[in-house]
């Protein structure tokens, strides 16, 4: 395998990572089975493993795919038409075309290796990233497919009803990011075809090479967007909008940019899809966590100490997206102020252009893949669980306002401590950057902070902000006057109004339209509106608007800001039916002919209570006025008469009617005295309660905490087994076949065979080897030595043993009761890993060998038997005319020995006299081309014997047993005369 070489040839490879845990094997077998050979992508496939275990995933997918199937390599690069498999226990990251392996965390955060390659295959592929979620349980790899397509990749859910368990599909299809939900099959063809466009088959280097004649259709397009939805995506960075533009050409098979601007005016759902494509809307909570330790080191500090504590901490997030970011800036908030043991109040105000994720953020309920960002100590703590996931908890969501507005031009959110702006500059063009830091610096309060994403920056505007964190992004609000944005804000939009009338209408200088129009309404409400106040559902006092002390004045004993206590005599009764009245109705209820009584007089007053709506709960909120009855009467005609007529008003009062009022009044009193006293006992006692089950609350949550880690704990076991379980019965399917591959070949060879354990006990055996042995089915487990065979084998135990000892295979020959032969053959029994785990005896039947053998024998006897009766001599030679036998005969004639002749070639013979050329040339012509020839005579003068003349006979014999040549040869003593061959 290659590594280290991330060649070029190979960097503008597009990668497909495929996750799959539970239910995931077939899933990858039938998506496998259907990929080309060629499609010039990698893929990477992350499945859940045992740490534990080897894994057979590799060779698994080998077996249906041409492509070249590995384990992935620490280092290796990833190259096209490759298939790289995750190694059981570790995770898998890629950057620059190569893989590299880490080990499993081991616990110290929440094992999703799927989402940890995908995210890092969003990272560095970008739009030519592939995600792909097969079948699975949890929620893993539904954030690294956020990330794919916010990068601008594709992204693909196998459909639930085809997954073996549909937990990861819904999770991911749940997200709102992906482009296809299809079966592995249709997966398979759809990423064969994306293989081919032009998003992936083309390299593109910049902006201008995407759309190289379309620039008049583009322009159109970004206007149709804009007037669907009153964003000018023209000022975003263009390669980011024309590569949105493509990818969904590529989704719908368009080739040209007229056919798709075409079909956008055609479908008005195309319209929106593109426009969400455009707004990037993928975040996470505590994303970069150490970020917010940061902050919690150096930004709050200084927030609180520089604010009141009565002044809200006010946090401003634009670019919220679905609200991950604002929730988490206010746990951090929370924990920050309890470590520190204070109580402030919060304001939160969370905005993004997108309406659709607006909403998303109000209800506050998001996946159970949080829990990979989420600690469980949180999650108790601020989040309740839900049919959907998590919700975050209603103390959280009060504190965060959520609401749509277009940063490039809506009026920003003022007066703020701190700005959380991360990962949103980065999609915008100069001429916004240019517009949104002068806006933060305006809306931030003196030392206010702002924190970025890792890859901006304040650029040019490096005067208006000095550094506090450079590796976070964190900068503060210099003390500089904020340059003139004069086109943004109100004056912007009244220019916008009037056909952009360029021409100054008098704005103030160094100043703000926001503060002219607060100050305005300040006015209004001082000399104009009727005094009040704003209360909570508690009806407490959250706010006094105007002078109130005609109708409101200190309640006797500890303070208090309860509406019903301060309220003067002759208010309590109707001011709490009427609250009560409109949180139940949610109308604007009013109660008139009501009196106050103030220094022994009484002053008719109407009262209206309001509720107020707005982006919190219905009847969270309401506006209480004080209306002065007379004096509203007399003003509707006579705004200069109302002093005179409340001194008219009370000249004419009646002092007995006083008197009783009085005395009604003081009874009253009383009556609600003792009840407010019942109710504040009760009250004491329900505090009491209170505090209890706060204890037993917090015990339940310490106990919710370690049942939910062991359900963690269980859960990723439970994936593991299901994993292991999908490579088992696969493997189970395997030796199945394998084991009936053993049958057929047992029942189908005609010798026995008997298969022994390392004890001597009988394995397996076939049908012929029943007969042999005499066994029963029910003999396999009993040892060998308790059988009784029809085949007589002395000491087989113990020839067994030796074989397993020695590792020597044992063969002889043995014979059935019946003395019908066999070949007896001991081998040892080796295990896949080359371990001795028993023999394997088979008998070979050579019961017609031996017969042939012994007919063999009997004429070779017989045949010998004439041979030694025969009076001349007679000689057998081989190919090398060396002596092979001889008769008796020949050894008497020629007084030799079998001893000195055997083996001994006979030229030399007798001092060589046989040497003679002619004779050698003869015998030769025999072996090549099987001649004969007769009566050759020969005389020869032995020392030993005499002088001899014999006349020699020779004809060519084959051994039909090796099919060696040899030379029969006959001898004739004649009287003294030489001879010719005949």
């Amino acid at each position: 395998m290659e590594k280290n070489n991330s060649g070029s040839e190979w960097q503008d490879c597009p990668i497909v990572g495929v996750g799959a845990s539970a239910g995931g094997l077939q899933a990858l077998l039938q998506m496998f089975e259907s990929v080309p050979e060629v499609t010039g992508m990698a893929f990477v496939v992350i499945q859940h493993l045992d740490a534990k275990n080897e894994s057979t995933l590799a060779s698994n997918l080998a077996n249906v795919t041409s492509m070249a199937v590995s384990e992935a390599e620490d280092g290796t690069v990833a190259r096209p038409n490759h298939v790289y498999v995750i190694a059981p226990g570790s995770e898998l990251t890629i950057a620059h075309g190569v893989l590299t392996v880490g080990p499993q965390n081991n616990g110290v955060r929440r094992y999703t290796p799927i989402d940890t390659f995908l995210e890092s295959l969003a990272e560095y592929k970008g739009s030519k990233a592939i995600g792909v979620i097969l079948s699975g349980n949890g929620a893993d790899g539904s954030r690294g497919l956020k990330e794919i397509k916010a990068a601008g990749g594709f992204t693909f859910a196998q459909e639930p009803q085809s997954a073996g368990y549909e937990g990861m599909p819904l999770s991911a299809i749940a997200t709102g990011m992906v482009d296809f939900v299809l079966t592995p099959p249709e997966i398979a063809g759809e990423i064969s075809r994306i293989s081919r466009s032009r998003i992936i088959a083309s390299s593109i280097t910049g902006a201008r090479e995407l759309f190289p004649d379309g620039a008049g259709v583009l322009d159109g397009i970004i206007g149709l967007l804009r007037k669907a939805c009153g964003i000018n995506f023209a000022e975003y960075k263009q390669l980011t909008v024309k590569r949105r533009i493509l990818r969904r050409m590529v989704l719908h098979k368009l080739d040209k940019l007229e056919d798709y601007a075409a079909y956008l005016r055609q479908n008005g759902a195309e319209l929106a899809a593109l426009q969400q494509d455009m707004l990037i809307n993928v975040t996470n909570f505590f994303r970069d966590p150490q970020a917010f330790g940061t902050l919690k080191t150096t930004a709050f500090p200084l927030i609180v100490s520089n604010t009141t504590s009565s002044t809200p901490i006010r946090l401003w997030v634009p670019g919220c997206a679905t609200g991950e970011e604002a929730y988490s800036l206010a746990i951090a908030l929370l924990e920050f102020l309890e470590d520190n043991a204070l109580n402030r109040p919060i304001q939160i105000f969370a905005t993004d252009i997108n309406e659709t994720v607006i909403e998303k953020a109000r209800a506050g309920i998001y996946p159970k893949s949080i829990m990979t960002d989420v600690s469980l100590a949180r999650l108790s703590r601020f989040f309740v669980e839900v049919e959907q996931g998590w919700q975050v908890s209603k103390t959280i969501r009060d504190i965060c306002v959520f609401a749509r507005q277009d940063m490039g031009q809506d009026p920003p959110i003022s007066r703020v401590d701190l700005i959380s702006c991360r990962n949103v500059m980065i999609y915008f063009g100069p001429a916004l950057h240019k517009r949104m830091f002068p806006m933060f610096h305006y809306a931030l309060n003196p030392g206010g902070f702002l924190i970025l994403g890792a890859s901006e920056s304040i650029g040019v505007f490096a005067d208006l902000f000095d550094l506090v964190d450079k590796k976070y992004r964190i900068y503060t609000k210099k003390a500089v006057a904020t340059p003139l944005m004069s086109d943004f804000a109100i004056a912007e939009h009244a220019a916008s109004a009037q056909n952009n009338d360029k021409d100054d209408q008098g704005s103030p200088n160094g100043g703000s339209w926001l503060d002219i129009q607060k100050e305005a309404d300040r006015i209004v409400v001082n000399k104009y509106a009727p005094p009040g106040v704003i209360i909570n559902s508690k009806l407490d006092i959250i706010q006094y608007r105007g002078r109130t002390g005609v109708y409101l004045e200190p309640a006797p004993g500890m303070p208090s800001v309860n509406l019903l206590k301060m309220a003067r005599d002759g208010l309590f009764l109707a001011l709490r039916a009427a609250v009560n009245q409109a949180r139940k109705e949610n109308v604007l209820v009013r109660k008139e002919g009501l009196h106050v009584m103030k220094n022994g007089h009484s002053l008719p007053v109407n009262v209206d209570v309001v509720p107020i709506n707005g982006p919190f709960q219905k009847g969270e909120y309401f506006l209480v006025l004080f209306r002065d009855a007379v004096s509203h009467h007399l003003t509707e005609s006579n705004p200069d008469s109302g002093a005179l007529a409340r001194q008219d008003f009370y000249k004419a009062e009646d002092p007995g009617e006083i008197l009783g009022l009085k005395q009604e009044i003081a009874a009253t009193k009383e009556y609600l005295q003792s009840i407010i006293d019942q109710h504040e006992a009760a009250n004491e006692d329900i505090r009491y309660a209170n505090e209890e089950v706060q204890s037993s609350n917090e015990e339940l949550q310490s106990m919710n905490e370690e049942l939910e880690t062991a359900k963690e704990e269980l859960q990723s076991t439970n994936e593991e087994l299901m994993t292991l379980n999908e490579e088992l019965r696969t493997r189970n399917v395997e030796l199945s076949q394998v084991n009936d591959d053993m049958l057929n070949l047992l029942r189908s060879i005609s010798i026995p065979v008997l298969i022994l354990s390392s004890d001597l006990r009988i394995r397996r055996f076939n049908s012929i080897a029943e007969k042999a042995f005499n066994l029963i089915s029910t003999d396999v487990g009993r040892p060998i030595n308790n059988i009784k065979p029809n085949i007589d084998i002395p000491d087989l135990e113990q020839a067994s043993l030796e074989v397993i000892d020695t590792l020597n295979s044992k063969e002889q020959e043995v014979q059935d009761r019946w003395g019908h032969w066999y070949s007896m053959q001991i081998r040892p029994y080796k295990t896949v890993d080359n371990k001795i785990n028993g023999v394997i005896i088979s008998f070979a039947d050579i019961n017609t060998v031996k017969k042939s053998f012994a007919v063999v024998q009997e004429a070779r006897e017989y045949a010998e038997a004439i041979v030694e009766t025969v009076r001349h001599p007679l000689i057998v030679l081989d190919a090398d005319l060396r002596l092979k036998t001889a008769n008796k005969a020949f050894y008497q004639t020629f007084r030799l020995t079998p001893e000195e002749m055997t083996g001994q070639s006979i030229l030399p013979m007798k001092g060589g006299q046989w040497d003679i050329p002619e004779l050698h040339t003869l015998l030769t012509d025999i072996l090549e081309h099987d001649t004969t020839f007769e009566g050759f005579a020969i005389s020869c003068d032995f020392p030993d014997i005499g002088k001899q003349t014999m006349l020699i006979n020779a004809r060519r014999i084959v051994d039909a047993h090796n099919k060696t040549k040899r030379i029969l040869l006959a001898f004739e003593t004649i009287a003294p005369q030489i001879g010719k061959p005949q």
